[in-house]
This record gives structure tokens, sequence and C-alpha cells, in this order.
């Protein structure tokens, strides 16, 4: 009986594993170095924070257990809540507009020829460059009476005016140029959901009479909601904690003037690198990442994680 035994069954019990088992087991190796990375380099750094939110540290070693005294701290610390503040309106800038810039952009680009090529390479092109040397070149630019931009200001009516150096006007300029260096990167996500609607539809309502925008409306919107369920979750990480936020404002304002720019992630950093405050900067932050988790959370109760309606 042992010699008509089929070769796939001779394989399985030489090696112990369906090929099903293999399969699994070899996906798990696919992804255990990038588990392995987040661990060690995101979770573990996470845990390590909030554990020294609970201590005060001098910055040499010292370390001393407070409890939950950063937290009483921020409790009464006018500067943090106004960087608060200011991450909130930031955030309540950014998101929409990157929203609308990314879905215009890719309603613009969507067919297929050379010259929608071109111009979605356009588009996509500042992603290319490091956000340092972005927000450089645009600081050079936005200089008071200096740079191109406050040389062509009074062509417009607009003398007299310092976009970088008003406090009332700081913030939306940063949000200016954050959409600008973002929306090739939405419009990109966007495209690929919009190719993902099927043409029958939009055939379908043509032949019933409706037109461009009722046709976006009731069929290209509703069929994007997962795509803009990311969009809408990626976009407010990265207006609160993403690396664009911290780069391009400190490099452009370091959180000035005045701390109108001063968003709670500059704040955390100079209170860690600055002011040697390492226990308060963990607080500050264990505190940011439990904000985040909790939008995120509400974000997905809401909208049922993007899916659609009769998922």
């Amino acid at each position: 009986m042992d010699q008509m035994k089929s070769p796939a069954a001779s394989a399985k019990s030489a090696r112990g594993l369906t090929a099903k088992q293999r399969e699994r087991y070899a996906a798990w190796l696919f992804v255990l170095p990038d588990a392995l990375g987040l661990l060690v380099f995101v979770g573990v750094p996470m845990l390590l924070s909030l554990a020294v939110g609970f201590f005060e540290v001098n910055g040499f070693g010292g370390y001393r257990f407070v409890g939950f005294g950063n937290y009483r701290r921020m409790w009464g610390d006018p500067l943090f809540w106004s960087s608060v503040k200011v991450t909130v309106a930031y955030a309540v800038m950014l998101v929409p507009a990157l929203y609308v810039a990314g879905l215009g952009l890719a309603l613009l680009v969507q067919k297929t020829n050379r010259f929608n090529a071109v111009m979605r390479s356009m588009f996509f092109a500042p992603q290319m460059v490091s956000l340092v040397v972005v927000a450089l070149v645009w600081q050079l630019m936005l200089v008071e009476k200096v740079g191109i931009v406050s040389r062509l200001a009074p062509l417009v009516g607009l003398s007299g005016i310092s976009l970088l150096g008003d406090p009332n006007l700081a913030l939306f300029t940063l949000v200016l140029v954050s959409v600008w260096f973002l929306m090739g990167f939405y419009m990109l996500i966007f495209l690929g959901g919009l190719q993902d609607i099927p043409a029958v539809y939009y055939e379908a309502a043509k032949i019933d009479g409706a037109g461009p925008a009722t046709s976006f409306w009731y069929i290209t919107l509703p069929l994007l909601k997962p795509t803009s369920f990311f969009v809408l979750l990626v976009s407010l990480v990265a207006a609160v904690a993403g690396g664009q936020v911290f780069d391009l404002i400190y490099v452009m304002t370091k959180g000035g003037p005045v701390n109108s720019t001063s968003v709670l992630i500059i704040y955390i950093y100079k209170q860690a690198f600055q002011f040697g405050a390492f226990g308060y900067a963990s607080a500050m932050a264990s505190l940011l990442v439990l904000a985040l988790m909790l939008v995120t959370v509400f974000f997905f109760i809401l909208t049922r994680g993007g899916r659609f309606e009769h998922d």
C-alpha cells in the first residue's frame, strides 16, 4: 500500500506541510521584516515614551518619578493649549483643501493621453524633492521685501504684507505650501479610485439624461467612498503628526511669529531638544498619539471604515 502513495502525498509526508500551509508561512516570512521594523522602531519607542512621561528627566541621565505631574503641567500650560489650537486650525484648513485639490486634479487628468501623462508628472514632481529643500525655496520666495512673491505682491494690490511675518497670515501661507506639495500624491490615490469605477455606470447615466454634475454627485462620489475615507484619514494624521508638518513649519517659521504656527509637534520638539524637558515632551507625545487613535476609531465607526452602504 505504501508503494501506491501519490507523489503529492509523499511530498506532504516528507515535508510535513500542505501547500496551503507553506503559502501561509511564506507570507509570514515576507511580512516579518516590516513587522520587526515597526515593533523595534515604532512600537518600542512609543512604549518608552509612555513610560518616560511619568518621570522628570533632566537630559543628563537623571530620572525622578512624578506620576501624573507632567500631565497636570499640561493642563496649566497656556503654550500647550495654544499649540493645540494651532494644530486644530492647521488640520481643519489642510485636510479639506487636500481632498478638494487631490480629487479636482484627478478628475482633470483622468483620461489617459500624452498631455495628461505630462500633467500628472508635473503635479507629482514636488514629491520627488526633499521637503527641507522645498521649505527653503519657499522661504526664500516668501521672505519680506526680498522674495519674488513679496516683489510681485504690489502688482496685485497686496503691498506691505509679510506672508511669513504676519501672525494672521503665516499659518494660512503654510497651509497653501503644504497643499501645493501634497496634492500630487493624493491625486494619484484618487486616480486609482476613479479607474476602479466601471464606465458602464456613466454610460447608463448618460442614456438616462444625467449631466456631468449629476453623474459626479450620484456615481463618482458614492463609489469613491473607500478612497475618500483613506485620503481623509491619512491626510488628518499627516496634518497632525506627519513629517511634512514638522519639516515645513520648522524650516520656514520655527513656530513663529508669536507662536502663530507652533503646532503641537513643534512644541514637543522644543520642549525636548531646546529645553531638555524630555519627560514633559514624552507625556505630550503620548497624549497626541492617544488623541489620534481616538479620532481614528471614531472616524472608523462614523464611516464604517469607508465601506459601501450595501456591504
